[in-house]
């Protein structure tokens, strides 16, 4: 049986796929990923106006401006994350409604208070990340949607993903309409 690839439009760079375990020269590369992500968004962005910003990606996805601040909020929940995970036994986190957040009234404000945020908050995240011992990467806290555990090293890797996710997203945007 042969595995159905994911939109494109949707999964530009494929889904995620987390390893149940990785390699120190991985997390240090998903950790550079992580470091490079708010100077790559807003090199992404560099030049484009209000109604290119408010072009969704694809069809029934959500505009550039939207996708900026989505990285923002969900960027801060995984720095939670991670905090909530090397002080507590692995906790169930504190999902959220990525749908409704994307709608909420600063997400239609200048893509500048997402990008500013995302270069501080990539600042301590990486900080952070960098610090963590091999034994705490380890460490695990629970989606209380999935029930999965989720290891800080996956946690990790999925982020690195979903950085990238969304810069292929604006990328792909920008050739298709000619942008670049």
């Amino acid at each position: 049986m042969t595995e159905l690839q994911p939109d494109p439009d949707r999964y530009p760079i494929g889904k995620f796929k987390p390893a149940s375990e990785y390699t120190t020269l991985e997390i240090a590369d998903f950790i550079s990923r992580i470091e490079t992500l708010p100077g790559k968004l807003s090199h992404a962005v560099t030049g484009l106006n209000d109604n290119q910003l408010d072009t969704p990606y694809r069809e029934g996805g959500w505009t550039i401006r939207q996708v900026i601040h989505h990285v923002a909020d969900s960027h801060m929940n995984a720095y939670i994350r991670i905090k909530w995970t090397l002080t507590e036994d692995s906790p169930v986190i504190k999902a959220y409604d990525e749908k409704g957040w994307a709608e909420t009234p600063e997400t239609k404000l200048d893509i500048d208070l997402s990008l500013n945020l995302l270069q501080s908050l990539h600042a301590k995240f990486v900080s952070l990340a960098k610090r963590i011992s091999q034994k705490d990467l380890s460490r695990s806290f629970i989606h209380p949607d999935t029930k999965k555990e989720i290891s800080l090293g996956q946690l990790l890797g999925m982020y690195a993903w979903h950085g990238e996710h969304h810069l292929a997203h604006i990328a792909a945007l920008k050739v298709k309409r000619g942008w670049t």
